[in-house]
């Protein structure tokens, strides 16, 4: 298995153009919320208290973070935070949105996608999860490395 050095510099190689990069800044957060979105809109029949029905979400995110975790304890701490505030907002978007969060999110996981696929046209090399599907789980924990070298974090 691969360190979290390994997938991240290989990740890299196709996200060195600055146009690319930082449109990966804005659609691979986006990407993730909008799959955490379509996921927590499928219902699982339990509720967690009284406002909060279980959902399918929340085994993604659960999982994602325990492969954070494995990389990287430090990255997947931050991963994990994300995660929780993708599902917050999630929430609150199902509350307070006047179209239905699957709706919402589909429109903006193709929106993204899109915003992605022009990243890669302008880079010239395709996305690495056309290599890999495990990329796309590596995409936003290389968005996360970035932070944490700006706050002088190691992982």
């Amino acid at each position: 298995m691969r360190t979290i050095y390994q997938w991240l510099n290989e990740y890299g190689e196709s996200h060195t153009n600055e146009t690319n990069k930082f449109i990966h800044w804005i659609c691979v957060p986006a990407i993730f919320f909008s799959i955490t979105g379509l996921l927590y809109s499928i219902k699982l029949p339990f509720f967690i208290g009284e406002r909060l029905q279980g959902n399918i979400a929340m085994i993604e995110l659960l999982l994602t973070t325990l492969y954070y975790l494995w990389l990287s304890i430090k990255v997947g701490l931050g991963m994990l935070l994300f995660s929780g505030i993708c599902f917050f907002l999630c929430f609150m978007a199902e509350t307070f949105l006047p179209i239905s969060l699957w709706l919402f999110c589909l429109i903006i996981f193709v929106l993204a996608w899109i915003g992605q696929f022009y990243g890669h046209k302008v880079e010239g090399k395709k996305p690495s999860f056309f290599k890999d599907i495990q990329f796309l789980l590596i995409g936003p924990m290389w968005l996360m490395s970035f932070v944490y070298k700006k706050l002088g974090v190691s992982y």
